[in-house]
């Protein structure tokens, strides 16, 4: 006769409010020990804070948390962490002036004689970025990282934890193929020491490579738990949103593109990249691929004004071009949308609405005010163009979901309605329905004649999206390949740097 699961957590009847918005209502659930279970459904639908409950950064505010069949309420992550509780969130939660090694350790520094064990918090760092497979310098300080980089040191902070439930928040929404396939080793490890994990996530091919069990949320209320054996994508996509996402085939291919709106010639920029040139046409989307870290971000960045030491050829609409701001790159009809909205895309103590038409106020204004209808009326046609879901176009942006945030970074660019596009990481903690909006946007934009470069750790979205796709590899482009020429395998030889190739 088989064992009955032993179960390591029960939600009963779990609600949580934020103001006038219910981000969980009457949610109730069972987590078996030594399991993967994942957590889906569309932004806004509570898995988030599902896992901030467990790991004692929100408490609920109606039902209980069962742990070991005892009940718990967590008022602090120190308490979720003594009670073996760790997480990896979806956002990235660092001092960005301290180190690696100072932000790994901070929640339990080595000391000798009442000071800091300098020598000890890097031997410990160290120990805990190899054991996800990560090898950085402990010493640098995070704001040196890249996204990915600061991803990695967040996992390798909460597997140190030796947590025996780990909760775990869209982790591979910042990696490349290369670092998801080493924490997907992580992930089979600690499963086989009986490690229970949370694994949320709106990459439903993960769901499938890794978790026993899915629970699907929507509205913040459960729809369905269930064997991963018993479903399929399709049918869980119909849980979380109610009706079936098609595969999208971009319309913009159909057509010839038009005349160069962007030209890179000899792009470098000391410690980042060398020697980048490339050429973006209207209605075109040109894919830049690489590994984390292979310069891709600091590409973008250059072109849009934000890199003092880059040196090259910019050219725009056919006029060569100094870019030495962001002001003067959006002079001339250029937008960046960021891979880190939080730092870099959105002021997040600022309404949505503000944050929506920040680069567009001067259009908005008269004799140095802005006109209120003009600007609400705006504000309510892409929220309602992109389905961005807030109590009201002034809540404060911090308090929507990432999904939401995401949506509102990509509006204030379509509203700005800038001729050359840089897009980084579109769809990076979206769902799958917002993420058939955004892939069908960036389609629309390339029709009307827009000239996007399209960054994207995500293969199978630059594949899909893209007439072109360039390579780089630790800051060196390795080569660049046709529609017709690319494929997963093609990509990964070049980011792998086994062969480099022209078009």
């Amino acid at each position: 006769m088989t064992q009955p699961e032993k179960v390591i957590l029960r939600f009963h009847a779990i609600s949580k409010f934020f103001a006038a918005v219910t981000a969980l209502q009457r949610v109730s659930f069972e987590v078996h020990e030594g399991e993967c279970h994942a957590l889906v459904g569309e932004n806004g639908a509570g898995k988030s804070t599902l896992g901030k409950i467990v790991a004692g950064i929100h408490t609920a505010d109606e039902g209980t948390v069962y742990m070991d069949g005892r009940p718990v309420r967590f008022t602090t992550p120190l308490e979720a962490v003594r009670a073996g509780v760790g997480m990896v969130h979806q956002e990235l939660c660092f001092c960005p002036n301290l180190t690696v090694a100072e932000n790994l350790c901070l929640g339990s520094l080595p000391t000798i004689w009442g000071f800091l064990n300098r020598n000890e918090m890097r031997r410990r760092s160290r120990m805990m970025l190899a054991e996800i497979g990560t090898d950085l310098d402990v010493d640098l300080p995070i704001s040196a990282l890249s996204t990915g980089q600061e991803q990695m040191v967040q996992i390798a902070g909460a597997v140190g934890t030796g947590a025996r439930i780990m909760v775990m928040d869209e982790p591979t929404s910042s990696l490349a193929a290369a670092e998801t396939e080493r924490l997907f080793g992580l992930i089979d490890r600690l499963k086989a020491r009986g490690t229970t994990l949370i694994y949320v996530s709106h990459r439903l091919e993960e769901v499938f490579r890794l978790c026993d069990r899915v629970t699907v949320l929507r509205d913040g209320q459960h729809i369905e738990t269930a064997h991963v054996r018993d479903l399929t994508m399709e049918t869980i996509v119909q849980r979380m949103i109610g009706r079936s996402i098609e595969q999208y085939f971009p319309e913009h291919l159909d057509a010839r593109p038009g005349p160069e709106k962007l030209r890179v010639e000899g792009l470098s920029s000391p410690g980042k990249f060398e020697h980048i040139s490339l050429t973006v046409r209207a209605g075109e989307v040109v894919g830049l691929a690489g590994l984390v870290g292979a310069g891709r971000s600091e590409v973008a960045r250059a072109i849009f004004g934000l890199d003092p030491n880059v040196t090259g050829t910019i050219v725009v609409n056919g006029l060569s071009a100094k870019i030495r701001s962001p002001g003067h790159a959006m002079s001339l009809g250029i937008g960046y949308l960021p891979e880190d909205r939080k730092t870099q895309g959105l002021v997040l103590s600022m309404g949505a609405r503000a944050n929506l038409t920040l680069p567009i106020l001067d259009r908005l204004s008269r004799l140095g005010f802005v006109r209120t209808g003009a600007e609400k009326s705006l504000v309510s046609r892409y929220f309602k163009r992109l389905s961005v879901r807030t109590p009201h176009m002034d809540a404060p942006t911090w308090s929507l979901s990432g999904g939401n945030q995401q949506k509102i970074a990509l509006a204030k660019w379509l509203a700005s309605k800038c001729g050359i596009l840089l897009i980084d990481e579109p769809t990076r903690g979206v769902d799958v329905g917002a993420k058939a909006q955004i892939h069908a946007l960036i389609d629309q934009l390339a029709r009307e004649g827009a000239a996007i470069l399209l960054i994207s750790s995500e293969l199978p979205e630059v594949l899909n999206l893209s007439t072109r796709i360039i390579v780089l590899r630790e800051g060196r482009q390795m080569g660049e390949l046709t529609r017709s020429d690319a494929s997963q395998e093609a990509l990964m030889r070049l980011m792998a740097g086994v062969e480099a190739v022209t078009a």
